[in-house]
């Protein structure tokens, strides 16, 4: 069993974060000690990461919640929860394709100050 605070450690959410999402349901049957402090299993470290990356791709607050009553229904709502996978999936595609070309924008412009600054010591390190 996990705290938030090391479940905020393993999924680089805040603490703030955990709690928000436990808050809204996000995390089925989330567990709490004698004292009401959360604790976190692997089954809900597992709904965390999951929340995390359906959230990184976009979906919003209440479609991950329908995502998570979807699940709760059960084999069921397969179909749909397919549906709105394939959806985000898609998004997560084309948030690599973005970073990607980001990361090659990048590379090039070191490329060309490295080459500039390389120019300027040599410049400077031959006499006239």
């Amino acid at each position: 069993m996990y705290t938030v605070k090391e479940i905020a450690q393993k999924t680089n959410l805040t603490e703030h974060t955990i709690r928000y999402y436990t808050d809204k349901g996000l995390v089925p049957n989330i567990h709490r000690d004698n004292y009401n402090h959360r604790i976190f299993d692997e089954e809900s470290l597992n709904w965390l990461i999951r929340v995390k990356y359906l959230k990184d791709c976009g979906m919003s607050i209440k479609d991950i919640k329908h995502f998570v009553d979807l699940y709760l229904e059960g084999d069921s709502s397969i179909p749909l929860r397919y549906e709105i996978i394939l959806k985000y999936k898609e998004i997560a595609r084309e948030q690599l394709e973005e970073a990607t070309r980001r990361v090659e924008f990048m590379e090039e412009k070191a490329k060309r100050y490295h080459k500039v600054i390389n120019q300027v010591i040599s410049d400077d390190s031959n006499p006239r």
